[in-house]
């Protein structure tokens, strides 16, 4: 998505909006970016008019920022653009700042203009510097549009605009050489180790993908072509990467909360109704952004409760994007080979390989009820065991849709966002892909928009219900 943010050392934006440019190609744009030192507040505002006396700005954000703490006392000032290994011309037409100083001092002694003086010099440079920062954020916004445009396919792991390159002792330092103290866990294709990183103290997660699994290359450059391409605030934050002495390895951010599967199967502390339902909302956010808001759409293809991490305040971060899928704005579905887990695959996958957006949101309902239920869809060693969303269904059918609330709860929940959950489970994991909705119907839903889906009361030739129209699902 192109858009303008406010950003303070880190690639990852404080605050941004979206920024208009491809309905306004060609036009000139006038951008304002003010900083108040006493309320502390940088603000931002654009206008496609091309003049500064716009009176409605086309985009205006701000953010709360005290710069007198994040600025060092001498800066130098200038501008500076990348774009990797392309080439582009842009153009500056004109700049200019401006400063509201008070050089007349009531005060008589010296040492207090002196003082005030310095004061003064320093809102200038901070000045200065919040307008070079905004003039690079509209270049990189260029850039961005010039790389949407390109229909090469290459992938280099030495690109400029990859994220760092780690040393192999680094990461061997970082994790202790990989002791098993440092193992947060073990998936199909590596181990995860918590880290901490020398040069920074941050830490960090080190995903150790094995060189004996298949495709491992493929994975690991799969991975780091994808997630090095997204950035928001419901998605794993991709650090960056290690390929040395036949390792494969990925830096993440470390999540402190760790998976939603054990929180909800495991023996971490069971999650309270709210957090759970900031969950749930959070992972829709998290495919809305992926599907539709992202710059080329991506297809996850293994939502589940163990790819969901929980940082220090239990906010959702989608992860592992090993065997994601870059998405053919050209078609609706592609043809692929089966991958993904057990108990969340859409029944068109699995029967015919076809991997869309809608298989995703499939596997969101399956997770959607497993939140609200507090029970795997699946379970290990049970022959007989009920599909968690047929066991909902049936449920549903006899109007004790609440029956399905997870006992641990004790009832502990609002009872309308419990309801709202469970019907988007069924909703999603409808078995006619058509009939499924949107990451966006579903927000629409969770945020109490619009009315609740509703299904009608009798079961289809497989097993499922079969969807009604409502205002939810065409919204």
């Amino acid at each position: 998505m192109q858009h303008v943010g406010i950003n303070n050392n880190s690639v990852a934006s404080l605050n941004y909006s979206k920024f208009d440019i491809e309905n306004n190609l060609g036009k000139m744009v006038y951008a304002l970016i003010t900083y108040n030192a006493s309320a502390q507040l940088l603000a931002v505002s654009w206008s496609f008019d091309g003049t500064k006396s716009s009176s409605t700005p086309s985009g205006y954000l701000s953010y709360k920022i005290d710069l007198w703490a994040v600025l060092p006392e001498w800066v130098n000032v200038g501008f500076s653009g990348s774009t990797g290994s392309s080439t582009e011309k842009n153009v500056i037409h004109t700049w200019e700042f401006s400063s509201n100083l008070d050089l007349n001092s009531t005060h008589g002694v010296e040492s207090d203009i002196a003082t005030k003086c310095k004061v003064q010099v320093k809102i200038v440079v901070i000045t200065v510097i919040c307008s070079i920062v905004f003039v690079l954020v509209v270049i990189s916004i260029s850039w961005l549009i010039i790389k949407k445009r390109r229909t090469e396919d290459g992938f280099d792991l030495d690109r400029d605009v990859m994220p760092r390159r780690f040393g192999y002792e680094e990461i061997v330092a970082a994790t202790n050489g990989f002791a098993d103290d440092r193992r947060l866990g073990e998936g199909g294709s590596g181990q995860v180790y918590k880290g901490f990183l020398g040069d920074s103290g941050r830490v960090v997660a080190v995903k150790r993908i094995f060189s004996d699994v298949e495709d491992s290359e493929r994975v690991f450059r799969n991975e780091v072509n994808i997630i090095s391409r997204l950035i928001h605030r419901n998605l794993v934050q991709f650090m960056g990467w290690c390929h040395e002495k036949e390792e494969l390895i990925l830096v993440f951010e470390y999540m402190s909360n760790g998976s939603l599967d054990n929180h909800l199967f495991g023996n971490r502390r069971s999650l309270t109704w709210d957090v759970r339902y900031k969950i749930a909302l959070g992972v829709a956010r998290a495919l809305r952004y992926l599907h539709e808001d992202a710059e080329q759409s991506v297809v996850h293809r293994d939502i589940k409760s163990g790819n969901v991490l929980l940082d220090t305040d239990f906010n959702t971060k989608i992860s592992d994007f090993g065997i994601a899928r870059l998405v053919d704005p050209r078609l609706r579905t592609q043809r692929t080979k089966v991958v993904g887990t057990y108990g969340y695959l859409a029944p068109e996958y699995i029967n015919g390989g076809r991997v869309s957006k809608e298989s995703d949101m499939y596997s969101f309902g399956v997770l959607a009820l497993e939140i609200a239920c507090g029970r795997r869809t699946y379970q290990d060693g049970e022959d007989n065991h009920v599909p968690l969303a047929k066991w909902v269904w049936k449920h549903y059918v006899d109007g004790n849709i609440l029956n399905a609330a997870d006992e641990e709860l004790k009832m502990d929940f609002d009872i309308y966002e419990m309801k709202c959950l469970l019907s988007v489970g069924i909703w999603c994991t409808l078995q006619d892909h058509k009939e499924r909705p949107t990451s966006e119907q579903v927000i629409n839903v969770l945020k109490q928009e619009v009315s609740l889906p509703m299904f009608s009361a009798k079961f289809s030739n497989n097993g499922q219900p079969d969807p009604l129209e409502s205002s939810s699902r065409k919204a």
